[in-house]
């Protein structure tokens, strides 16, 4: 029997890189998420996208919205699969009640940052963030270019 091959990217499913260069990640949780089978088997496909994500909190609960799930043609053929509904998020009361402290007395946002596999089922990284202001993203980027100058000049020493 041969070998199945891992995925490329390993566990991770897709990343939100659009939120780390616009907001200041505060604190992160790890989130289950609810979902149908057809979005899992898409999911298995790589097709997810994060970029306009984030996370609602309604009657106690979370939600992720604005995530889009490309469905399959052949796992999605007997149900009407709707790419961008809102996903349930699964925490702990606690956890939840300490983000929407956060997000109501603070001022903070909560973001989708990543999703991935563990342990057969998929988890959702989303994180407490702040907005950045321009002069923070060239600084950031600054920071950048200097740490990747300075990994070019050792590793040609």
């Amino acid at each position: 029997m041969a070998k199945k091959k891992k995925a490329p990217g390993g566990n991770t499913i897709c990343l939100n890189k659009r939120a780390k260069h616009e907001y200041t990640i505060e604190q992160k949780f790890e989130a289950g998420l609810s979902l149908t089978g057809w979005e899992v088997k898409s999911l298995r496909e790589g097709r997810a996208q994060l970029v306009d994500s984030y996370v609602v909190f309604k009657n106690g609960e979370a939600w992720l919205v604005g995530a889009h799930f490309t469905p399959l043609l052949t796992a999605s053929t007997h149900v009407v699969a709707d790419p961008r509904r809102d996903r349930k998020l699964l925490l702990h009361a606690k956890e939840i009640d300490r983000l929407i402290g956060a997000v109501e007395a603070k001022g903070y946002t909560c973001v989708a940052l990543a999703l991935y596999w563990k342990n057969g089922r998929v988890k959702c990284e989303i994180a407490l963030v702040k907005g950045k202001k321009l002069h923070d993203k060239r600084a950031a980027e600054k920071e950048k270019d200097w740490n990747r100058q300075k990994q070019r000049l050792m590793a040609a020493q």
